[in-house]
């Protein structure tokens, strides 16, 4: 995976500390805490513990776990990875604010096809508002009395004005949306493992109905531009944590050496170390192989 995406446009901020909050009409929010503090680096770097983070989070959304455990879930994955620029992984193009409207393909969140900005960036910013002034296709944004913010900007200067409002401390994502992100991912992965691990014993009906599934995993793709190095090189730019994720996690399940895997003992998802693993760990392993003596004694017994 990492040579697919080894020349890429990925850096992310992450905040030291996100809270929950209502906002007027009703739904929660997850925004960065008021005094929290912007960190920026490289999610394909570490692409591997946040996809499994992101299974785990969905795994609990799956399996109808309380809302305060995802909710708390969802706050520690924030806090170490970021919130996932919904904002401008939805649309068809990240550079929204240049155009009259957004359009947006069909998600699992926004019905309509098109919406006037003003109000696309209200879903987002349910709090305070960016000063984003745009008229016709020029838009201008000014920041006021937080020179955290404005230094924060002008490092991100180089990504699409949309992208950098994600990275602001008053960007807020909705607590739904979130769950209903994670829930897919984990969905997509388990059907890949079902589907194989269990082909022998499962009706045609079945199959095409998992077939059906996969494809219909995706959405946007990454961009890209070729830059001019020491040869000509192509350059992909992700512009939201949420494009990575789907990325990643597309190569890891079609990984055949590295493949991703679900634990025979725990069920959690891990990356195998060679195709045959079956167990996250060698604890798994020997309580998977001591419980199994068990019952095997057991049934002997009787």
């Amino acid at each position: 995976m990492k040579h697919q995406f080894e020349n890429s446009n990925s850096t992310w901020v992450r905040y030291s500390r996100y809270e929950w909050e209502t906002a007027a009409n009703g739904k929660e929010y997850l925004t960065a805490g008021v005094d929290a503090k912007p960190e920026i680096y490289d999610p394909l770097k570490v692409y591997e513990d946040l996809v499994l983070s992101a299974l785990y989070i969905g795994r609990l959304g799956m399996s109808k776990a309380e809302d305060s455990i995802i909710k708390e879930a969802i706050k520690a994955f924030a806090e170490k990875y970021g919130l996932f620029g919904l904002m401008t992984a939805l649309p068809t193009t990240a550079e929204f604010l240049n155009y009259e409207a957004v359009y947006l393909p069909k998600n699992h969140f926004i019905k309509a096809e098109t919406m006037k900005c003003e109000d696309y960036l209200s879903l987002f910013f349910p709090f305070n508002k960016p000063d984003v002034r745009k008229k016709d296709a020029n838009v201008s944004w000014e920041i006021a009395d937080d020179k955290e913010m404005m230094a924060l900007a002008l490092t991100m200067d180089e990504r699409p004005m949309a992208v950098n409002l994600c990275f602001q401390r008053n960007y807020a994502e909705e607590y739904e949306w979130l769950k209903q992100q994670f829930i897919d991912w984990a969905f997509n992965a388990s059907t890949t493992y079902l589907y194989y691990a269990d082909k022998e014993f499962l009706g045609d009906d079945s199959k095409q109905l998992m077939r059906q599934s996969m494809a219909a995993f995706g959405g946007n793709a990454p961009t890209y531009h070729i830059a001019l190095l020491d040869k000509p090189t192509l350059v992909w730019d992700f512009h939201s944590l949420l494009l990575g994720i789907q990325m990643t996690l597309s190569f890891m399940l079609t990984d055949e050496h590295k493949p991703l895997r679900v634990c025979k003992k725990c069920s959690k998802f891990f990356v195998a170390s060679r195709p045959s693993a079956v167990f996250c760990s060698p604890r798994c392993k020997n309580q998977f192989n001591v419980y199994k003596n068990r019952a095997k004694s057991k049934d002997s017994e009787e």
